[in-house]
């Protein structure tokens, strides 16, 4: 049963929305339906700045540093975090750690002053997807968002669409026109995930631990084996390429779409 004071808060909310501009409360419908980013950073004027450039697109959460922003993604789900390196009581690098975790899948893009290939190295091999120096270059920090979340969105759909190529999560198979390759389970998961993040290094370690489980007793002779069967099958196929980065692991390669050169 409805009471009193339930009927005046209605009534006094509609009094409210009555007097809001319309453009307003639209863009409060469309902003609960906006992609969430979560901005890890413990300098606020730099949070600030990169909140401003991407609220128009997104609902940005923010958090001062790793701590916060672990007990923030236990209440609220994020579609892509970016993080800084150098925060007090947690650093992004543990940050990104305990967040993969607890969530393989969410784009992580890291920012920071550390330029060398080493800190670059390491945010890749535990789990960052892109890495950007400061001082950032925010239209090209717009530009690597909307493609992380586009490489996101593949997941989502299981399908990923080269040219005339599809590679199909659905049954396992790589079709061209009439042509059409089922694969074996593992082979599949393992050209799907290297495809899913185009130019991402995974190292052979995340490769083991994502396709064939942290239990496996497998070792690097099986990502190596299965690389290579990947690398036969497809030999005379433009749209993509395995790439081995020596001393770290592999990454897929997108090539020309399959429109040639």
């Amino acid at each position: 049963m409805r009471t009193a004071a339930y009927n005046v808060d209605v009534a006094s909310d509609r009094r409210r929305r009555k007097n809001v501009p319309r453009h307003i409360l639209c863009s409060e419908r469309i902003k609960k339906a906006m992609i969430t980013v979560l901005v890890v950073e413990d300098d606020s004027s730099t949070r600030l700045v990169t909140k401003l450039h991407l609220k128009n697109e997104y609902n940005v959460v923010e958090a001062s540093n790793g701590v916060e922003a672990l007990e923030k993604l236990e209440h609220q789900k994020a579609d892509l975090v970016i993080a800084d390196v150098m925060m007090p009581k947690m650093d992004g690098y543990e940050f990104v750690k305990q967040f993969r975790m607890m969530d393989k899948t969410t784009p992580v893009l890291m920012m920071t002053a550390k330029k060398e290939w080493e800190d670059k190295k390491n945010g890749f091999a535990i789990g960052i997807d892109d890495y950007m120096t400061k001082p950032v270059h925010y239209e090209e920090l717009q530009w690597r968002v909307r493609a992380l979340l586009r490489r996101s969105q593949i997941h989502m759909e299981k399908k990923i669409t080269i040219g005339e190529l599809i590679i199909s999560e659905e049954d396992n198979t790589v079709s061209r026109g009439k042509e059409r390759i089922t694969l074996p389970k593992k082979e599949f998961d393992l050209l799907f995930k290297l495809l899913s993040y185009p130019k991402k290094v995974f190292t052979t370690t995340q490769l083991l631990d994502d396709i064939w489980g942290y239990e496996t007793d497998s070792d690097e002779t099986t990502v190596r084996t299965h690389i290579n069967r990947l690398r036969k099958r497809f030999a005379s196929y433009p749209e993509f390429e395995i790439v081995t980065v020596r001393g770290l692991g592999y990454r897929g390669e997108i090539k020309n779409n399959g429109c040639g050169k």
